[in-house]
């Protein structure tokens, strides 16, 4: 059973104080899982998501959620195979009904498991690592992956803060452009008692 967790090696390298586990980003020692989010930088959460860059034609990803709807601008630019993934796995409604099976306060929210326990994928293969320069910051979405920089698959990770552990690490395929504060209000825990889910999840303009 493999479990995505989000830098673990990384967090204790660096003494961050977060822990991930996921199924996509990882931070395989540090957070105790080999794919999941990472830990952050506690206290750097902004109350405004980075601005995405405007140079792509690569859409938008809606997750509606309980308190309301987040808009992600998709960066094809930079990860493409990711994309065309979270494109077609949204289309065939996989992530309507997704726990954020692992949220950790200051650091980020994790979802994308069927199986909510952050050990769980889509049926289709691992998409290889599209890593990039671009930096880990509030509102960026990154790929959660076992320790195998090639194993992510349909988890992801949403960053509450600044977190320059990541980069270079985990693929980035996204940027939260509306609804943040919507990210902000999710359950928290590794799992939370009672997990928050994604409503509805498809492809924008």
């Amino acid at each position: 059973m493999r479990i995505l967790k989000l830098l673990a090696v990384a967090v204790v390298a660096a003494g961050l104080s977060g822990c991930g586990q996921s199924s996509t980003p990882s931070v395989a020692d540090a957070d105790k899982s080999g794919a999941g989010a990472g830990t952050v930088v506690a206290g750097e959460a902004g109350s405004a998501a980075t601005p995405a860059p405007a140079a792509d034609a690569g859409g938008t990803l809606v997750l509606e959620l309980k308190t309301g709807k987040v808009t992600i601008k998709l960066r094809p630019d930079l990860a493409p195979k990711h994309v065309e993934r979270v494109k077609q796995l949204a289309g065939e409604g996989f992530y309507n009904g997704l726990k954020f099976h692992r949220v950790i306060d200051g650091f980020m929210a994790q979802t994308g498991d069927p199986t909510g326990t952050g050990s769980g994928g889509s049926k289709y293969p691992d998409l290889p690592a599209e890593f990039s320069p671009t930096q880990f910051e509030r509102g960026v979405i990154g790929a959660a992956r076992t320790n195998d920089p090639n194993s992510a698959n349909s988890q992801f990770f949403i960053c509450f803060a600044h977190s320059p552990f990541l980069n270079g690490k985990y693929t980035v395929w996204g940027q939260v452009i509306d609804g943040m504060q919507h990210v902000d209000n999710v359950a928290k825990g590794e799992p939370p008692a009672t997990p928050d889910v994604i409503v509805k999840a498809y492809v924008g303009q």
